[in-house]
């Protein structure tokens, strides 16, 4: 199965051509309009199901299911996470999916951004025990590890490492976090300002000897967004 991440830096409705000819089976879509809106537009034909979260109808996540998978927003789902969406994801294979958009939060600095996750994985820490994707943008990279004594980049990591799930770029490129060498974020948009800020994360269980991981190349794609999609390819059912 294929699933994509991407923030696509808003305006979907006149971007998503460009992933659907990949071939996804999920879609998570960062900065994504809601369903009625991309409607609107003669949005993507052929998708099974659209979960979408937000308060402003121009500005969400959304996760669009294609081909033989659907997916079902858990019943566990909590505001307080607004943007961690826990879905069901059935067909081939059978797994939980955290569609993620670390955001600020206005009342607490240890839970904006990375400290969002790191609090949202201890709420839903009984669904990683079964096999587990967090896939989004997380907008956190361990350089940034000295900002925070407790939920920083490292420490998330090592919670995830817990229960037996790893990031799939540094378990495949065999990197550490901080030192990767490709970008998902471009800064402005500006080929010298590159970051590492999405990721996916998934149970060793689902990962197979032809699994892949691929972010998309600045060439490609920095006309639509400053962000690259990042591509999850092959999983094992």
């Amino acid at each position: 199965m294929k699933i994509i991440t991407w923030n696509c830096n808003m305006a979907f409705r006149k971007k998503w051509s460009a992933l659907v000819e990949l071939n996804p089976d999920i879609l998570i879509i960062q900065e994504c309009e809601n369903e009625s809106r991309c409607q609107q537009t003669h949005f993507i034909p052929n998708y099974n199901e659209f979960i979408w979260i937000g308060d402003n109808v121009n500005k969400g996540i959304g996760i669009l299911s294609f081909n033989n998978y659907h997916i079902e927003r858990s019943p566990d789902y909590s505001d307080v996470y607004k943007y961690i969406v826990p879905v069901k994801v059935t067909g081939p294979s059978t797994f939980n999916l955290f569609a993620i958009w670390a955001m600020p939060d206005k009342t607490s600095k240890s839970k904006s951004y990375v400290g969002q996750i790191w609090h949202a994985m201890q709420h839903y820490a009984p669904a990683l025990q079964d096999p587990c994707i967090l896939m989004g943008d997380w907008n956190s990279n361990a350089i940034w590890d000295h900002e925070r004594k407790t939920g920083n980049h490292s420490q998330l990591v090592t919670l995830l490492q817990d229960y037996s799930i790893l990031s799939v770029y540094h378990t495949l490129k065999q990197k550490k976090h901080g030192e990767e060498q490709e970008a998902t974020l471009f800064f402005l948009k500006k080929k010298d300002k590159p970051f590492h800020l999405d990721y996916c994360f998934a149970s060793t269980s689902l990962l197979s000897d032809h699994t892949s991981i691929e972010i998309g190349a600045f060439e490609r794609w920095i006309a639509y967004s400053d962000h690259m999609p990042v591509i999850l390819d092959n999983l094992a059912h």
